[in-house]
């Protein structure tokens, strides 16, 4: 053997001694990969994946179902009341009141709710059609008849986001619709006040979507109350006026998410003001939440009953705005 081949060999054997080097079965602590134990794993997060993909909406209508009724069981609502929805425009009662309204309507709970709406919004020169629109969809939405409807095209209330409606007006509608003969003719008693219904709701001071025609129907309702009260000192308001919570942009479109959002909201409240809290003011906030067949329910009376005003974007409202599935009402003091 020469001097060369010695050396070839002597690499060979170099060679080799790195490949074993480098072998998981030279290092004792390194496990050698079980190709049919990988695969069989890969397999169950691809099943796990598939089932948990399966389960989000099973878990989401599950939370729904048990918000919609622990709000039925935990908060106070109406019975046997005559009720009064004060709206601005023709879709209002849709798109902001429906779970109040189905709430309400409810045959069990033995109220008689009505609708006064006070433009027929008629901005695009709809009028008349939108009118016709709003008492199908009170109907869809459970009022006894169309009757239950009052719907005024005054020039007075001009449908319109640059149209200011004039407060006093507002509370003069208001006067002649339910406030007692005594109380129209403005005399001066000693009795308590009295009134043709017993629950007022409408918008509170922001108006939900700081439209200026829903903020003049809550400064309108509360001059209104005002004038009752006047000189009845010592009287409760035989109105109760309930008004509904504008919430942040965000919460407006997190649709029934924002139920258990409110709920808790409604319960750190409720703790911070139990020192202050007086009773003879009854309920202080009621919350409706529609479980999914009153849902569609109200995304029918807009689809369906306002087919006019059904554009692009309200298909988002109706699917994710919160106020089709959630309404709290704080009660106003007067």
């Amino acid at each position: 053997m020469g001097h060369s081949d010695l050396h070839a060999g002597t690499d060979a054997t170099a060679d080799e001694s790195l490949q074993n080097l480098d072998s998981p079965k030279f290092h004792p602590h390194v496990l050698v990969p079980n190709l049919p134990l990988l695969q069989a794993l890969h397999e169950l997060q691809s099943i796990m994946e598939y089932y948990t993909i399966l389960a989000i909406p099973i878990l989401i209508s599950t939370v729904w179902f048990l918000t919609a009724n622990l709000s039925r069981t935990s908060h106070p609502t109406f019975t046997n009341k005559s009720i009064v929805l004060l709206i601005a425009h023709p879709d209002d009662e849709a798109m902001f009141f429906s779970p109040t309204l189905l709430a309400l309507t409810a045959r069990e709970s033995g109220n008689h709710v009505k609708i006064l709406c006070l433009s027929n919004g008629n901005a695009d020169g709809l009028g008349q059609k939108r009118e016709k629109e709003l008492h199908v969809s009170g109907q869809m939405l459970g009022l006894r008849s169309k009757d239950d409807v009052l719907v005024l095209n005054s020039p007075d209330f001009v449908d319109g986001m640059n149209t200011k409606w004039e407060v006093e007006k507002v509370a003069n509608i208001l006067r002649q619709a339910f406030s007692s003969q005594q109380a129209q003719k403005g005399r001066e008693s000693d009795d308590a006040p009295t009134a043709t219904i017993q629950v007022l709701i409408t918008f509170d001071r922001s108006g939900v979507s700081k439209h200026p025609n829903h903020i003049a129907l809550y400064h309108g309702a509360r001059a209104w109350l005002n004038g009752i009260m006047k000189g009845k000192r010592g009287w409760r308001c035989p109105v109760e006026f309930h008004t509904l919570t504008s919430v942040s942009i965000v919460r407006k479109y997190t649709s029934f998410l924002d139920a258990p959002t409110t709920m808790l909201l409604g319960f750190l409240s409720g703790l911070k003001n139990s020192g202050r809290h007086d009773k003879s003011e009854g309920r202080k906030q009621a919350l409706f939440v529609n479980d999914m067949g009153q849902w569609r329910q109200g995304q029918k009376a807009m689809t369906r009953a306002h087919k006019s005003q059904m554009r692009w974007f309200r298909w988002g409202w109706i699917t994710f705005g919160r106020y089709m599935v959630v309404n709290d009402l704080k009660r106003e003091i007067i």
